[in-house]
């Protein structure tokens, strides 16, 4: 399994501030970049972080909330404007497409192609080497949180193993390390004959869930996340504030991720008038144990399950 890079373009919720963007989050994967959210400001940060724009195949969009989508027209722009070729995917929750279609209008006409998807539950976009679904969000407009998937490693092939049973290196060795059996003449070989199960390693779970108020109704979703990265918008001090608008404060981010065996938890989308973040975090301390604030422009590379 390669490595897989998070970059934290925005941490900000609803308005900008002096030091952070409006929320949005990268993630490369086998030499191409994930982008989800994609507010104002984001090709700029893309370009303070090394993010390549060129390399985006996919934007996939928690809501339709202004502050999370208004830097797509422009970065549609960039893109035509560097002769882009590749299709572009975009994904947003059901009901959303014509709004994110009028969206895009204001972009000038592309010579590439542009796909639209609508998405509520479940996978969104599948490779052998990855899987990124979703899971219905509560706020005041359809929300959706992704969650990202690498595909684990079933076991160690044991090459040693298939020399000595004589099985010829090249397809018949990868059929066995799918799991297929294969027949030699008149003997069958099963895949546990060259395949040390005992060596299996997890994927990354990677969690990414941004306005909402906390329920149960995501946590079978987010389960066993390596990481889960959790708005955190408010103090418990305005939980009250939190209900009204939908939101999550950072205690409720830490029981979130308690509740649903999280490896690590990432606070985000901090309201601005946060300006010091060591309360926040020591609101979800209360509740878990490994938690980290996000800042703008970090990144942070994983490999494995382990974050």
């Amino acid at each position: 399994m390669n490595p897989v890079e998070l970059v934290f373009l925005g941490t900000a919720s609803a308005a900008p501030t002096e030091t952070r963007n409006l929320s949005a989050m990268a993630l490369r994967t086998e030499g191409e970049w994930l982008l989800f959210d994609c507010p104002e400001g984001c090709q700029q940060q893309m370009l303070r972080s090394g993010v390549s724009y060129m390399k985006i195949q996919h934007i996939f969009f928690t809501h339709l909330h202004l502050d999370h989508v208004l830097g797509l027209p422009g970065l549609i722009a960039t893109m035509q404007m560097h002769a882009r070729i590749h299709p572009l995917y975009l994904y947003c929750p059901e009901g959303w497409k014509p709004k994110l279609q009028k969206l895009v209008s204001l972009a000038p006409k592309t010579d590439f192609e542009i796909l639209f998807k609508e998405v509520q539950r479940g996978t969104v976009w599948q490779t052998p080497e990855y899987t990124v679904s979703c899971v219905p969000l509560k706020h005041e407009i359809a929300c959706v949180g992704y969650i990202f998937l690498q595909t684990g490693k079933t076991g160690e092939f044991q090459r040693k193993k298939a020399i000595e049973l004589k099985i010829p290196e090249g397809p018949l060795w990868a059929k066995l390390a799918k799991g297929e059996k294969i027949k030699i003449g008149p003997k069958t070989i099963s895949p546990e004959h060259v395949m040390d199960y005992s060596k299996a390693t997890p994927g990354l779970k990677i969690a990414y869930v941004v306005d909402t108020m906390p329920t149960k109704s995501y946590y079978n979703a987010i389960k066993d996340a390596s990481i889960l990265i959790h708005e955190a918008t408010f103090l418990e001090k305005d939980h009250e504030r939190a209900k009204q608008t939908l939101h999550s404060t950072a205690k409720q981010a830490g029981r979130v991720a308690s509740e649903t065996n999280a490896k690590q938890l990432i606070l985000t989308h901090f309201s601005a008038r946060h300006k010091e973040l060591e309360q926040l975090e020591n609101e979800a301390r209360q509740e878990f144990g490994n938690v980290e604030m996000a800042n703008d422009l970090e990144h942070k590379v994983l490999k494995g399950d382990q974050p």
